[in-house]
């Protein structure tokens, strides 16, 4: 079978102090992420204290926007259009919860090498999303 990802409705995120850079690079086709310059380690979602250390030292660096699929799943009841939900393994560390998108829904695997894309929200506020990379196998 095969469910091809289609374009939905994105809600638009609340945008705070904290995730205003995040969105911002979002935009320009950037993805970032928070770096702890005290623990020397990556995290997401965006916020002042490191959530491994507690530091403040936290500074935001330009993600590769590469990673590959930590988990999903494809919902396909009770939503007008088939989407899937995952969580990405970044090739930083974190992982982000997300969508996979412009794929084959019913081709997902596990450890599937996947690249950052970015989907305008219905505000106009891009967001960013995953599509399998070309060509990888997992």
């Amino acid at each position: 079978m095969t469910t091809i990802a289609q374009d939905r409705e994105l809600h638009s995120p609340a945008i705070t102090p904290e995730t205003q850079t995040f969105f911002d690079a979002s935009a320009r086709g950037v993805l970032m992420l928070k770096f702890c310059d005290a623990c020397q380690r990556y995290h997401h979602y965006p916020r002042a204290l490191c959530p491994h250390c507690f530091s403040e030292r936290t500074r935001w660096t330009e993600a590769s926007g590469k990673g590959s699929i930590y988990t999903f799943s494809v919902l396909r009841l009770g939503t007008p259009t088939p989407f899937a939900l995952a969580y990405v393994q970044l090739d930083e560390g974190p992982r982000m919860m997300t969508n996979l998108v412009d794929c084959d829904l019913d081709a997902l695997d596990i450890g599937q090498p996947v690249q950052v894309v970015f989907k305008p929200a219905t505000n106009g506020t891009m967001i960013p999303m995953f599509t399998p990379t070309p060509g990888a196998a997992p």
